[in-house]
C-alpha cells in the first residue's frame, strides 16, 4: 500500500491562483486542501491536520501574519510557508519572526515552491512520505533513486522513472493522459 501523500493547506483568496496552485501541487504528488480566507484556514488546520500550510499574507478577513500568530499562540507547530506579493524586508522578517518557516515572494516558479515545501518539510522532520513507494513487489526509493521488482534492480531512463513515480503516487486515483503528460513531460 502506498504511503499517505503529504497534506498541504493552501490559503489564498485569489480564485485563479488558488486553483492553478492546487492543480500544480496535486500533480507534484501533494494532497491539497484549498481555502480562501484566514478564518477558514484556522478551522482547516484543526479539521484537516495538514503537514504544511502555504499561506498568503493578504487575505480578506485575517491576514496571513495574524493566522500564523494565532496558530503559534494556540500551540500549533504546523510548518508555514508564506507565499505573498509583500516583498519588503520588514514583511519577510515579520513573517519569519511570527513563526513562519519560509517566505516566498510572488511571482515565483512552481519548481521553487515545490523545492521550498520539500525543504521546510525536511527541516521540520515531516518526511514527504514519498521516499519509498510500493505496489505489490515493485518498490521505488526516491532518496536512492532506485527501483526494484522482487528485489532485482530495474534500470529506467529519467522519464520512465518520473512516469513510474507519478503512477505510484497516484495508484489509488484515475489519472488522465493530459495529467500524465503535464506532470511527466511538463
Amino acid at each position: 500500500m502506498a504511503p499517505r501523500p503529504t497534506k498541504l493547506l493552501l490559503v489564498d483568496d485569489e480564485d485563479n491562483l488558488r486553483s492553478m496552485l492546487e492543480a500544480a501541487l496535486r500533480h507534484s504528488g501533494f494532497d491539497v486542501h484549498p481555502v480562501a480566507n484566514g478564518r477558514d484556514a484556522i478551522e482547516a488546520v484543526a479539521s484537516e491536520q495538514p503537514d504544511l500550510i502555504v499561506l498568503d499574507v493578504m487575505l480578506p478577513d485575517l491576514d496571513g501574519f495574524d493566522v500564523c500568530k494565532r496558530l503559534r499562540t494556540s500551540g500549533d507547530r504546523t510548518p508555514v510557508l508564506f507565499l505573498t506579493a509583500r516583498d519588503t524586508t520588514e514583511d519577510r522578517v515579520r513573517g519569519l519572526t511570527l513563526g513562519g518557516d519560509d517566505y516566498l515572494v510572488k511571482p515565483f516558479s512552481l519548481e521553487e515552491l515545490v523545492a521550498r515545501i520539500t525543504a521546510v518539510l525536511r527541516r521540520s522532520g515531516v518526511d514527504r512520505a514519498k521516499t519509498e513507494l510500493r505496489c505489490a513487489d515493485l518498490e521505488m526509493d526516491d532518496e536512492a533513486h532506485r527501483v526494484t521488482r522482487s528485489g532485482v534492480d530495474v534500470a529506467l531512463s529519467p522519464t520512465e522513472y518520473n512516469l513510474l513515480r507519478y503512477l505510484l503516487v497516484n495508484q489509488d486515483r484515475v489519472v488522465s493522459k493530459a495529467q500524465i503528460l503535464d506532470h511527466v513531460w511538463d
